[in-house]
Formats: structure tokens, C-alpha cells, sequence
């Protein structure tokens, strides 16, 4: 049966690929990706040679309803990110909302997604979180960060090594200042590192060691 699978991919380690992503990629008609560059390696890395096509947010617009036109038509297709779970920070929802509105049934496989490991590594209270992925970079931040300053539950941010500071000297202006905040970066990677503390704490540790990787920030609930 004919159907979009979203397939999760490492973020980090390739040893976290599972053998049923393997076997989907290697079983469907055409795999679409965020950067077909990028996805290269894994594909080769894992011997899949099924064709693929770019699907990124500078064209999901225009090609979605083509795509979701071939599943019809009897085609199988899977979507993958450079890394995790497509949909997740990531492109993806616009595909799947298009199949969805068209009958086409989607499977989503379980996988990696980087938030996961970082707020268990956080050792904060995890019964319960709020999931945001990355701020607005201008328009509507500050109302953002009012928002989830009024949040009783921990609280998950994406950030880019770029823009990390500026992150944490935010969350010193709109949260209290003991409010504690775990930071994880290159999760399941070689030089994976998670970091605890106040956000006048993790400032200093990183004006002093300049910040790479991609970051996942955890904050605390209110105690």
C-alpha cells in the first residue's frame, strides 16, 4: 500500500539508525530530503540507493501537493531531515498535513530526536515539559519569552552555537535568576557535553570557551 513514512535520522552517531529506518529507506520509491548533500553520506554509509528529491522549507510550498499527487498515483515515499525527526524543528509538517487532507496514510517510525536525551540528561523534572524548539529570531521573541517566563513546567529551547548567549542573558532578564538550566550540545556525538547552572553561571563558562555544536536548553520548572 502506497503511503508517506517519516523516518527519523541520527542526530549525531550513525550506530542510532534502526534497522526498520534502514529497510523503509531501502523499500520506497524515492526518499525526500532536507539537503540531499547532507543525506548522501548516510544513504551511502548504509548502501541505499533509492533515488531522492529535495524537500526543504524554501520549496515545501510548491511541492508538497505534487508529492502527495505521486502517493496517489501508487507510489511510496519517506521524509527525512539531515538529522532526527522531520516535522521536529525541522520541514515536514506541510507534507504530512497534505497527505493527511488526502486520504494518504503516513507512518512516522520512532527514532532519534535530540530534545529527548537532553531533558533526561538534564536531571530536571521530566513527568511534565513544554516543548518549543527555536525562538522567533526577531518578531514576537520577547512576547515568547514573557510567555514561557509565566510557564509552571520545564521548559525546552533549540539554539544555534551563533546565537547561544544571547539566549541565556535573555533568560537571566525574564527569569528568575536562580532559575536552574541545563544546556546540551552535539548530543550522541563524539565531543557530546552537558552543561548545568544559573544563566549567569553558563555565560561565564562560555565567554571563556566559545560555544559550537547545535545546543538543546533545558530550564527548570519553578520550584
Amino acid at each position: 500500500m502506497s503511503k508517506l513514512y517519516v523516518v527519523p535520522t541520527p542526530v549525531g552517531n550513525l550506530e542510532d539508525m534502526t534497522f526498520r529506518a534502514v529497510k523503509v529507506l531501502k523499500s520506497v520509491d524515492l526518499i525526500l530530503c532536507e539537503d540531499t548533500r547532507t543525506s548522501a553520506g548516510l544513504l551511502k554509509h548504509f548502501d541505499i540507493q533509492t533515488n531522492t528529491a529535495s524537500h526543504h522549507k524554501f520549496n515545501e510550498h510548491q511541492t508538497c501537493d505534487s508529492f502527495a499527487n505521486r502517493i496517489l498515483s501508487g507510489e511510496s515515499i519517506a521524509l527525512i531531515s539531515d538529522a532526527g525527526t522531520p516535522s521536529i524543528s525541522d520541514p515536514g509538517f506541510m507534507l504530512v498535513r497534505a497527505c493527511v487532507s488526502n486520504g494518504i496514510q503516513v507512518e512516522c517510525l520512532p527514532g532519534a530526536t535530540a530534545f529527548v536525551p537532553a531533558v533526561v540528561d538534564s536531571g530536571f523534572g521530566c513527568e511534565s515539559f513544554f516543548f518549543n524548539g527555536f525562538l522567533p529570531q526577531k518578531k514576537g521573541r520577547q512576547k515568547r519569552l514573557e510567555y514561557l517566563s509565566g510557564l509552571d513546567t520545564t521548559i525546552v529551547l533549540y539554539e544555534s552555537p551563533f546565537r547561544i548567549l544571547k539566549l541565556l542573558e535573555e533568560l537571566k532578564q525574564y527569569f528568575p535568576l536562580n532559575r536552574r538550566i541545563s544546556v546540551s550540545r552535539e548530543i550522541s556525538k563524539m565531543f557530546e557535553e552537558t552543561l548545568r547552572g544559573t544563566a549567569d553561571e553558563l555565560i561565564e563558562i562560555f565567554k571563556n570557551k566559545p560555544p559550537k555544536g547545535e545546543f538543546v536548553v533545558v530550564v527548570d520548572k519553578n520550584e
